[in-house]
């Protein structure tokens, strides 16, 4: 099997000659530029050996497309500094501007996506990272990301229109993302499908609505979808009912399902298993050998894709990441 038949397989249940397997980080300094960007993806998924590529965009761009800005760090190791935003205030989000795939910080991910899958051709998927409406507010408030779901609550009136011009752009840069080679998107909802952010009926009242109506709109050629939640304590039917094909959260964080439980829950395959911040950032490579086998023994490689529970630090032991494609390389 090559790397695109073997997760074909695993989205759909059936027989694998191994796990499939990737992981993902930022690397900040290249992040600024596709040409850069593209050359060093295309050589980690070379490097590792990885079955999928899950893009890894700088995590700003959404929010520079609508006004949000930010300067680069110039360094592999450290984010880039956030120099303004636009939402000060509820009355704020009235005046937020529409924007599209085409603006410059969007379309310049969709040029560094189609620059790597026109390096790994077509026999390694690569997914576009594609982050919920809510995500996108937490970064156009500044700092205190759950202001945005204050403002949600008290002035849900204004508040709404704001994130369905979010959706809008979104469904756009979807769309351009797979005409430009996407298998699909992994849609990242960072936090606020999860108790400790919002109650599961504020999550279905005000934001599900939102990420169905992007999914759904997503094109046929869309075949590798993956829903990644983030933090412990997840509403994790939402998993159940979104359109998606696959998947993604951190077992290890509190209150979550184990890889079988989430699988039996959502009635979808299943993407993670290993620490990102705890073993494969600073544990031993025989430690994440271990847990990758814990993983598998879990699943029983079936319906399952080996991958950390979010994105790895950048700084990650290279023996590490070695270390977690082992236990699949039968």
């Amino acid at each position: 099997m090559n790397s695109r038949s073997r997760v074909e397989a695993a989205l759909n249940g059936g027989k694998v000659d191994r796990p499939p397997a990737g992981a993902w980080g930022h690397t900040y300094r290249e992040e600024w530029s596709p040409e850069a960007l593209a050359k060093v993806t295309a050589q980690r998924q070379r490097r590792y050996g990885w079955d999928f590529v899950k893009f890894q965009p700088r995590a700003s761009c959404f929010a520079e497309a609508f006004g949000a800005e930010y300067r680069t760090s110039n360094h592999s190791l450290r984010a880039p500094k956030e120099t303004a935003h636009p939402i000060h205030g509820h009355a704020d989000w009235a005046g937020l501007k529409r924007a599209a795939a085409n603006s410059p910080s969007l379309a310049e991910q969709v040029e560094a996506l189609r620059l790597t899958v026109a390096e790994l051709g077509p026999e390694v998927p690569v997914l576009q990272t594609v982050f919920s409406p809510i995500t996108v507010a937490g970064y156009l408030v500044g700092k205190d990301k759950r202001r945005a779901v204050r403002d949600l609550r008290r002035n849900p009136d204004e508040v709404l229109p704001a994130l369905n011009l979010i959706a809008d752009a979104m469904i756009d840069f979807s769309r351009r993302s797979v005409e430009a080679g996407a298998a699909g998107v992994f849609y990242a909802i960072s936090g606020y499908a999860s108790a400790g952010m919002l109650s599961a009926e504020e999550y279905d009242r005000w934001l599900f609505p939102l990420d169905e109506r992007i999914l759904r709109a997503l094109p046929e050629a869309a075949w590798f979808n993956v829903l990644h939640l983030c933090r412990g304590n997840l509403h994790f039917d939402i998993a159940r009912r979104l359109p998606v094909q696959v998947v993604s959260w951190s077992i290890h964080d509190p209150g979550n399902p184990s890889l079988a439980e989430g699988r039996k829950l959502s009635g979808k395959a299943v993407m993670g298993g290993l620490g990102q911040r705890t073993t494969l950032y600073r544990g031993t490579p025989e430690e994440v050998t271990q847990e990758a086998r814990a993983a598998l023994a879990q699943t029983g490689g079936s319906g399952f894709l080996l991958a950390p529970g979010c994105s790895v630090p950048p700084g990650a032991r290279t023996e590490n990441l070695d270390a977690m494609m082992k236990p699949v390389a039968f």
